[in-house]
Formats: C-alpha cells, structure tokens, sequence
C-alpha cells in the first residue's frame, strides 16, 4: 500500500480488450503521472476466448504466441503475473 505514490497498476476496458496499466510519478513532476503499457487481452466472441498481446519497443501491440488463446481471463492474468519470458513487466 505504501508504495502505490511510487507504482500503481490499473487497467481499462475499451470494446472487446482490457488494459493493463503501470501509473508512476513523471520524474521531477509536481504530482503528473503517466502510464505504462503492460499487457492487453481481447475477447474474440466468434471463438469463446481471450488473445494476449504485449507491447514491444516499435510501441505496436503483438501477439503473445507462447498463450495463442485462453478461454478464460484469469488464466490471461496468470499468464501476466508470471511472465515466464520478460515480455511484461521486463
């Protein structure tokens, strides 16, 4: 809790995809933050499951193909939390 002034994580939903998000203070800001891509899942209704995306230094958003699809988002969550290959949190 003490460290949310330093690093807070949020997310958005927009149509079919949820945002995951890093807010940190802007560096020598008097209170501005900015946000920090992590992860974005889209829900394909035509197939019943979530795709992966991350977002790599070109700042375009690219399939996560080591999880093509899941069929529910708390195994997207998972896949997120544990980054087995450094594609999220770095």
């Amino acid at each position: 809790m003490h460290l949310r002034k330093e690093v807070d994580l949020d997310f958005r939903l927009k149509g079919q995809s949820i945002e995951i998000f890093e807010i940190r203070p802007v560096w020598q800001g008097k209170g501005e933050t900015h946000e920090i891509p992590v992860a974005k899942a889209t829900f394909v209704r035509t197939r019943g499951a979530w795709r992966l995306y991350w977002q790599r230094s070109d700042l375009k958003w690219h399939r996560y193909e080591p999880l093509p699809e899941a069929t529910a988002i708390e195994t997207v969550v998972e896949e997120v939390d544990a980054d087995p290959f450094g594609c999220f949190w770095g």
